[in-house]
């Protein structure tokens, strides 16, 4: 439940072979981290990385926890999708929403985000395809800084967990 299924540095690293491979045909993303920094300027890149998703026929969606609609507006005008705010997660009510709007079974959905206990949990718990991505920043708001470094400790143990299953693998 708190493990992603896909763990990366950033969302610009995601690619479509990745997403084919696990037969996910869209993406929701988160925003705060993830596409933004604290200081809200967009991830270097990822407006061409979603343009490129998009004319590979795969659907991009905005899910954010942020109560601040100009601020998720933005991002989603920027990159030219549609977007939910104040979504609540981990619970499942705006991945329901989102998931209806994309107009796709949850399996082919992938979840992408840079909190464990919001994005991944969320993704899990509406049985979606999970990436976790680092935070873009390393400032943070309050109530996510307190959450980070157990985390930490929850990726650590994740990335050991997936050493140990690629050396079982290549025995």
């Amino acid at each position: 439940m708190i493990y992603p299924d896909y763990y990366c540095d950033k969302v610009t690293d995601i690619t479509l072979e990745l997403l084919r491979e696990n037969g996910i045909k869209g993406v929701i993303l988160d925003v705060d981290n993830t596409l933004i920094d604290f200081d809200e300027n967009l991830l270097d890149g990822v407006k061409s990385w979603a343009n490129r998703l998009k004319e590979k026929g795969v659907k991009l969606i905005i899910l954010s926890n942020s109560n601040k609609v100009e601020k998720v507006k933005t991002v989603a005008k920027a990159l030219e999708i549609e977007y939910f705010y104040f979504a609540t997660k981990p619970l499942k009510r705006g991945f329901k929403k989102a998931q209806k709007q994309l107009q796709l079974q949850n399996a082919e959905i992938a979840v992408v985000g840079d909190q464990i206990f919001t994005d991944i949990i969320g993704a899990n718990r509406s049985k979606m395809f999970s990436i976790l991505v680092n935070p873009i920043s390393q400032k943070d708001m309050w109530m996510t800084k307190v959450k980070r470094p157990l985390e930490e400790k929850i990726i650590q143990a994740y990335v050991k967990k997936q050493k140990k299953k690629e050396d079982e693998k290549n025995v």
